[in-house]
């Protein structure tokens, strides 16, 4: 809480025109609060008029808003007279300003899996090692030590040693040398009778080929490591996430405080507002980066995690040495190379979602399982737009997600029917342009911690867009052509604006100027032309014609 008790702060805040809607009691009326360089501040003197304003009114929301402002202003005084700090020198009663630190939050991650020194610490039977070197072989062919390693995503020192037995136990056996790289140089290859009777045991339980798995319970613990629960959003990290988006304040206001929750966000509203961008852009707050394993090992039953279409990678830094495929033996790992390291998640899905995708799929040729979406969204973001607009019915979607909402964690259920309990650390975003009341009861929506509305941006907004867009594609922008555009095109038929039409209405300008032969510009015949083909007539028309919407 911070007062501000100069009289020269309550005279700039009058000066300024615009207030977002939380500086006022009620928007518009008894503005007492100023943003200062993104931090907010309650004018003592402000809180003083207001409520003499308030009481001559009889204004009874008002005066109760104002008088517990006073109360805290007044503790807080009394605590600055008792301390003896209060002077005319003092402007500010309460928490001191944030510092840089504390304003801008560095949301890193510095978690990173140790490298295994010992085949021990890979937390895995002995057996099921043995199993995957085996399969390799049988599917690749011939590989040497290195090979291997690389292909297994292991350290060579520790999966030589299984090498050794291996070859001891007649498994496999060395058949030809690459190079003089030592022991990773030596080639193998399956050794008849006894491997190949081990291959086709092997390939009974699974034929997975890879990255060796990492254990269930290392997983469980990498998440919680890396939960999403650490990213903090601050007012002024906020701003540059969404600074190619105009958005009211008070809608900012309620985005940062729902990511920092890390539970789940219900935005609702008309189409074409935003709801889709705003959800992406959050994932620009997310700026460090995570690690998940290749596979996952559970019940002795293996799960493909990482995803190269949905998971994405940080970009490699130029001039990087050649990568470990280039090479024979593979250079000291920093991380354990089971893990790969990606971008927080970001993964969105539509109106394709069906239940189906939420629970592990089982590849019968295979014998391997691929890990659910919201598994894959672990540590990131997961979003369902278009809410209610799915195969699967609302409801039936929405009680899939109550247990993870209020336990944070999920059950998965294998082909043999044993369950699986899995975190659920990632922030579930629901995004629709229904009514929330017709998708979801009291006892849903109690578990969906903000719901926040998009709603249609005002005139001023609306033109800020225009200014936006034409910035980005490089057209000047021109006011008497909006004055024009919402004279003829939105007062006449009450058209309310939406925060897409500046994009399309300006895309709809450019194909037609390309198919006059002639520069684009803000033209009443471009604008009309374009109008023409983007609204649909109000006017109720039979085509002879009728369709079912339900």
């Amino acid at each position: 809480m911070r007062f501000i008790i100069a009289p020269e702060f309550y005279e700039q805040m009058k000066q300024i025109p615009d207030h977002p809607v939380d500086c006022y009691v009620r928007p518009g009326e008894y503005l007492h609060h100023l943003y200062i360089d993104g931090v907010k501040y309650v004018i003592a003197p402000a809180v003083y008029d207001c409520l003499r304003e308030a009481e001559a009114k009889g204004d009874t929301e008002a005066i109760a808003h104002l008088r517990l402002h006073w109360r805290h202003y007044e503790a807080l005084r009394a605590e600055a007279e008792q301390l003896g700090v209060l002077s005319e020198d003092v402007t500010l009663l309460g928490d001191p300003p944030p510092g840089d630190q504390e304003a801008l939050p560095s949301p890193g991650n510095a978690f990173v899996p140790p490298v295994p020194g010992r085949w021990e610490d890979l937390g895995l039977e002995l057996p099921l090692l043995y199993d995957l070197i085996l399969r390799t072989l049988f599917m690749r062919g011939q590989l040497s030590g290195g090979e291997l390693a690389r292909t297994l995503a292991l350290p060579f020192g520790v999966l030589n040693p299984l090498l050794q037995n291996m070859r001891r136990q007649g498994l496999i056996d060395i058949v030809a040398q690459h190079g003089h790289a030592g022991d990773a140089g030596f080639v193998y290859a399956i050794k008849p009778p006894k491997g190949n009777d081990a291959v086709a045991v092997a390939m009974e339980k699974t034929t997975y080929v890879g990255p060796a798995p990492v254990p269930y319970a290392d997983y469980v613990e990498i998440v919680l490591a890396q939960s999403i629960r650490r990213l903090v959003v601050t007012r002024r990290t906020i701003r540059e996430a969404f600074h190619d988006l105009v958005l009211a304040e008070d809608l900012l206001n309620q985005i940062g405080p729902a990511i920092n929750s890390a539970q789940s966000i219900f935005f609702f509203g008309y189409p074409g507002n935003g709801k889709s961008s705003i959800a992406e852009r959050i994932t620009r707050l997310m700026h460090d980066t995570i690690y998940i394993p290749h596979a996952v090992e559970v019940q002795g039953q293996i799960i493909r995690l990482y995803d190269p279409i949905l998971h994405r990678q940080p970009q490699t830094p130029a001039g990087e040495a050649a990568p470990d495929s280039e090479r024979l033996l593979p250079t000291a790992a920093l991380a354990d190379p089971r893990f790969v390291r990606i971008q927080r998640p970001t993964i969105i899905v539509g109106g394709e979602l069906t239940l189906d995708m939420l629970d592990l799929r089982y590849n019968v040729t295979a014998k391997v399982y691929e890990a659910p979406l919201q598994m894959k969204a672990n540590g990131g973001v997961f979003m369902i737009d278009d809410f209610g607009r799915q195969q699967v019915r609302p409801m039936d979607l929405l009680n899939r997600w109550i247990i993870p909402l209020e336990k944070h964690y999920d059950y998965l259920t294998t082909s043999n029917g044993n369950k699986i309990e899995v975190p659920f650390d990632q922030l579930l975003i629901f995004s629709t342009n229904l009514d929330p009341h017709q998708l979801a009861d009291e006892a849903f929506l109690r578990r969906i911690k903000f719901k926040i509305e998009v709603r249609n941006p005002d005139e001023q907004q609306y033109r800020q867009v225009w200014q936006l867009v034409c910035q980005m594609r490089r057209i000047p922008y021109d006011a008497e052509g909006i004055d024009y555009l919402i004279n003829k095109w939105y007062r006449p038929y009450h058209r309310p604006f939406r925060m897409c039409q500046p994009r399309d209405l300006l895309e709809q300008m450019i194909a037609i100027a390309k198919y006059n032969m002639e520069r684009v510009n803000f033209s009443p015949d471009l604008i009309d032309a374009a109008c023409a083909t983007y609204f649909v007539s109000q006017e109720k028309k039979d085509f002879g014609a009728q369709v079912r919407l339900s």
